[in-house]
């Protein structure tokens, strides 16, 4: 078993590269099946997320050749198949947006249900009221444990409301409606930055896609996409995490390779907390300043552009470094806080509360030490990575599995700005 075995206290320097967007990546992955000719993608992380998400579409029949350090030749031409009932397809959540890539192009798809890290119910009905609404015929498969959608007919634009803000289920339709004929609307659709990042490199291909980025997206159907080059965001979400743990660590880094409008609600809160950010001269870079006092402060998780729940655990981690009762309020996903009692086992003061036992009380400046601690998902991992920078001793983080789904190469990055981290087999 691999574990990740961490000595604390050393306060993080120098500067980091952020890589691409996983969230972006495991959805334009699968939309390549649109294309009438190869694409190649550029700033793709090396992530297993990724990497499960090219098994898959190699089994289906897809060509994948890796033509440089982050950049991948992807043909989809030859996909061969719309049952994608394998095992690979049931170890990650994003493996639903094959459904609406074959849809799309195949008219019909079955797909194995949609793993990933478990914080709640993460349903796929509106998944399916918006392929419905296209045209669509939808079942589960229990014995299959799969998903399967046909459209005999072809799909036909139509407009849907979104009952609540899915950024999953907003991707989904929209690739499923870019060769739907007519108009489609999607209302009350979700914002954020790797939703607009799907569009464009739909739009690229030859859709017509507006508004998205906003909560209303429309979608003109055509009949033919073609294959293009195309170079992915940053990822925000990994951004957060490093800005989060040099804050922890009252350190001064330089973060690289960032959007920093993706980053605002974030950094709104890191000022607040008394940490100095400022934005490079080139407009992708933020270097963050910790040097001095970090302050309580109040966050609640908001879909885009608020505060994103995919921040919260780290945020946690920082707070407990800050002087004073700091409040994280979850209002995205319910049993997000599974991880707590994990950092409670480094002498964290932190506290689960409210009537929906959605909010957190952290009370700040209690001296952690090292400990034994379980990765809970992905975001949890790398808060546990923070507490484990800030404590004294030396702590180890097991089921690294869910780290590594979503950080590229994380033990490199945070070595290279002196952390004392390291991947050992025990």
């Amino acid at each position: 078993m691999e574990k990740l075995v961490i000595s604390g206290g050393k306060a993080l320097s120098g500067e980091v590269s952020v890589s691409g967007a996983k969230n972006a990546a495991v959805a334009i992955i699968p939309a390549t099946i649109l294309a009438d000719s190869p694409c190649t993608l550029e700033n793709v992380p090396c992530i297993k997320d990724v990497a499960v998400m090219f098994e898959i579409m190699t089994r289906m029949g897809a060509v994948i050749k890796q033509t440089g350090e982050n950049t991948f030749y992807v043909d989809a031409t030859g996909v061969n198949t719309t049952d994608v009932v394998f095992e690979e397809a049931g170890r990650m959540r994003a493996s639903y947006y094959i459904l609406g890539a074959l849809l799309a192009k195949k008219g019909k798809a079955c797909v194995r249900m949609p793993g990933g890290c478990f914080f709640g119910d993460r349903p796929m009905d509106q998944h399916i009221k918006g392929f419905s609404i296209l045209g669509a015929d939808c079942r589960f498969d229990d014995p299959k444990d799969c998903v399967s959608v046909f459209a005999e007919k072809g799909l036909k634009g139509g407009y849907i409301y979104m009952d609540v803000v899915s950024v999953g289920a907003t991707i989904n339709v929209m690739i499923a409606a870019v060769t739907a004929e007519g108009t489609t609307v999607i209302e009350n659709a979700a914002r954020e930055p790797h939703i607009v990042d799907v569009a464009n490199f739909l739009n690229m291909m030859g859709a017509n896609i507006k508004g998205a980025g906003t909560e209303v997206i429309k979608i003109k159907g055509v009949k033919e996409l073609k294959g293009v080059n195309y170079s992915i965001i940053p990822d925000q979400i990994e951004a957060g995490t490093y800005i989060a743990a040099i804050a922890a660590t009252h350190g001064k880094a330089l973060v690289k390779n960032v959007i920093p409008k993706h980053l605002d609600s974030i950094i709104v809160k890191i000022n607040e907390m008394g940490v100095k950010t400022s934005v490079g001269d080139n407009g992708d870079s933020i270097f963050v300043d910790a040097g001095g006092e970090l302050k309580c402060c109040k966050v609640k998780t908001m879909p885009h552009p608020g505060f994103p729940t995919d921040m919260q655990p780290q945020f946690v981690a920082l707070m407990a470094m800050a002087t004073g009762t700091s409040h994280m309020r979850e209002t995205v996903w319910e049993c997000r806080f599974q991880y707590i009692e994990q950092l409670i086992k480094t002498g964290m003061d932190v506290k689960i509360s409210g009537n929906k036992r959605d909010l957190l009380i952290i009370e700040g400046g209690k001296k952690l030490h090292g400990t034994d601690m379980q990765a809970t998902d992905l975001r949890a991992g790398a808060a546990m990575i923070i507490t484990a920078l800030c404590a004294d001793g030396v702590s180890t983080i097991s089921n690294i599995n869910y780290i590594e789904r979503g950080y590229d190469r994380i033990v490199d990055k945070l070595k290279a700005m002196g952390a004392d981290i390291d991947k050992k087999d025990f």
